[in-house]
Order: C-alpha cells, then structure tokens, then sequence
C-alpha cells in the first residue's frame, strides 16, 4: 500500500527535514526533528491514511480525475512538489504560519494563537486572509491529497481535547472549501493531545501544541 510505504519513508525522512521561518525568512535544518515532534505528526497522518478503510489508490484517482488537467503529475513529483511549496512559502511569508518540507510532502503548521481562540472551533477573523492564500495556492496545484490535522495541548479531558481537534480540522476544512478547493481532496482529522511538537510543561510549550497543520501529498496514479 503506498501509503504505509510513505509512513516508512517519514519515519527515516523526518530527521532531515527543513523548515521555513515565517517570521525571519529564512530557511532551517533540523537534523533532531523526531526528538523535538516536528516531522513526527507528519508521519502520524501518513500512519492515518494507511489505516483507512478505503482500497489502495482509491483516493488518488479521485483526486486525479477532478484535477484541472486530469492524468498523473507532469515533469515529476519532486518538482511539482517544489514549485508549490515555493508558491507557498511567498505568500505565507509574515503570516505566522511556517512551511516544512518532509520529503515529497508539504507541511504547513498554523499556531493555535493566530488560528483560534482558546477552546473555540471558529477559525479567528484575522486569519481568514492567510487561508485564502493558501487556497489559492491549492486551487493552482490540484493534484495534492490535503490533509488538515487539528491538535491540543493537554489542558483538559483527552475526549474533549479529541472532539476540539476534530471541529477545528473540519472548520479550516470547510472554509477551504468555501473558496474553491476541490471536497474530494480534503481530509480533516483530529489527532487531540497525541501528537504534541514539544513537552507540555509550560505555558509557552503549550501553546506551539495547539495547532492546525495542512498536510499536502502528492497524488500518484
């Protein structure tokens, strides 16, 4: 199944994963990604499409055929994957949000503090311009799986904390939605308090944890 293969491939890829500062500009290694989290809910979604219960390749030639120009990715996945994530990273730059790139997939990780209020579901109304930034770049590459993972600190019950993953992964789902991106490619998921990016052991800590992230994965035919 190739998506168990891609959760293989994270697992081995992650420790050389880099990253981009929104705030700075500039662009990190990190060769201890496993140690500190990021990377690691990458992996927990490839790990989650594995599990589906949907037959192997199902999804992707659904996401092809609604793809503007139909049929596999041309002039490879690497370089698709590059172009978009460039795409991503200019229009993202300042936003707050930063982009990581973990093999042949994009990751873009939307602090809890720029996204949401604490304990609500409503995406706040100042973050609404960078999701139409991102949704315009996903309109452009049609041909990417769109994982949106929603993710807590571990304040609270761990059902509550699940429940509020899920309503944030579905609410920056759906705006998405609203603007133009395609509902078959989208997957919204709540991953609670189980795959935090650091200790939570203080308040600071607490907040890199609640997060949404967007995965981007290729659709190969």
């Amino acid at each position: 199944m190739k998506y168990i293969a891609l959760a293989a491939a994270i697992s081995v890829m992650a420790t050389g994963c880099t990253t981009f500062d929104a705030y700075t500009g500039e662009e990190k290694t990190s060769n201890t990604a496993i140690g500190a989290g990021i990377g690691a809910s990458v992996g927990a979604v490839a790990a989650y499409l594995a599990n589906k219960d949907e037959k192997s390749g199902t999804r992707n030639k659904r996401i092809l055929a609604a793809a503007a120009g139909g049929g596999a990715i041309g002039g490879g996945i690497g370089y698709y994957m590059d172009s978009q994530e460039a795409e991503l990273r200019k229009k993202l730059r300042g936003s707050g949000v930063s982009v990581e790139r973990v093999g042949n997939n994009v990751n873009l990780i939307m602090p809890g503090n720029i996204t949401f209020g604490s304990g609500r579901a409503a995406i706040a109304s100042d973050f609404y311009e960078v999701l139409d930034s991102v949704a315009i770049v996903l309109k452009e590459y049609d041909k990417t799986l769109v994982v949106v993972a929603g993710h807590t600190d571990s304040d609270g019950a761990a059902a509550y904390n699940q429940a509020l993953s899920e309503e944030r992964a579905s609410s920056v789902s759906g705006y998405l939605k609203s603007q133009g991106v395609n509902q078959v490619r989208l997957e919204p998921v709540g991953f609670g308090e189980t795959q935090p990016l650091v200790a939570n052991t203080s308040a600071a800590n607490k907040a890199q944890n609640r997060r949404v992230e967007i995965t981007l994965v290729p659709a190969e035919s």
